[in-house]
């Protein structure tokens, strides 16, 4: 049985849409867009797309055509925070997107949480972004280069994207791992340049920083979003529990981890208006 097992409406007061001082055009198009960073991830979508077409840019491969029957642009964007932000660079500057998705696996960091359940992030942060002092590991916000105005911490998921979210979750089935039936929650996912398999840095940063999920993309496409002022919203699927397992557990279970988050992306994608 699938439910949210954490209240949107507390979630509802966030917003993407801080003070605009910059950057690209404010013309939004019909696209949704769509990220992943392993082929996996891409790859199960990229086929369902109806009238597909492809455009390079960069190098990167982009493809738009109907999904679900809406308007989308889908690319496989890479691993790490920098080939995230290039990437995400490239799909708001050529495409105008009206929302930005991202679909993917991630680790998990909560202990009631298991590889096949899925975190739908109300924000997004680095965990790997500040300053390492004696007494260790210090958060600090990111600065908005059009003003050198700090960020917040932890980036907002859109609030319309998350009502949307959860009101096609009751109607989502995700495939089991083994005799586990997955669950889909909400909560928060943090980003870093590392794989993480490490149970003592895994539990460090989820005291630290209250994550519920650890991956290697989300915060960069989340602050390129919130400083253009475009919705986005990170959905991750759980391969594993980003242990000394880790490694081991996303090689078994990512591909179905892959499949579950891509299920609750088209889902999604067919409710939005």
């Amino acid at each position: 049985m699938l439910g949210l097992t954490s209240t949107l409406k507390a979630q509802l007061t966030y917003s993407t849409t801080p003070e605009h001082t910059g950057g690209f055009p404010k013309k939004s198009s019909t696209y949704t867009a769509i990220m992943g960073a392993f082929a996996d991830e891409v790859e199960v979508l990229k086929k369902d797309i109806k009238g597909r077409k492809e455009r390079k840019i960069e190098g990167l491969t982009f493809y738009t055509g109907q999904l679900e029957g809406k308007k989308v642009v889908l690319v496989q964007g890479g691993i790490g925070k920098v080939n995230a932000a290039l990437t995400t660079t490239l799909l708001l500057e050529h495409f105008r997107p009206r929302e930005v998705l991202f679909t993917g696996i991630a680790g998990g960091l909560n202990p009631d949480y298991h590889p096949g359940d899925i975190v739908v992030a109300t924000k997004v942060a680095h965990h790997d972004y500040g300053r390492y002092l004696n007494e260790g590991m210090q958060q600090r916000p990111t600065r908005n280069p059009y003003n050198f105005k700090e960020n917040p911490v932890y980036f907002p998921s859109d609030s319309a994207l998350l009502l949307v979210t959860g009101l096609v979750v009751p109607k989502v089935k995700l495939e089991s791992i083994e005799e586990y039936k997955p669950f889909i929650h909400t909560g928060v996912v943090v980003t870093g340049d590392v794989f993480m398999a490490s149970d003592s840095a895994s539990l460090a940063i989820r005291r630290a920083m209250d994550a519920d999920a650890i991956e290697m993309e989300g915060a960069a496409v989340s602050q390129i979003c919130y400083q253009q002022k475009v919705p986005f919203l990170v959905i991750r699927s759980l391969s594993d529990n980003a242990n000394h397992s880790a490694s081991m557990d996303m090689h078994k279970f990512g591909p179905i981890a892959a499949r579950n988050s891509a299920t609750l992306i088209k889902a999604l994608v067919q409710r939005l208006k």
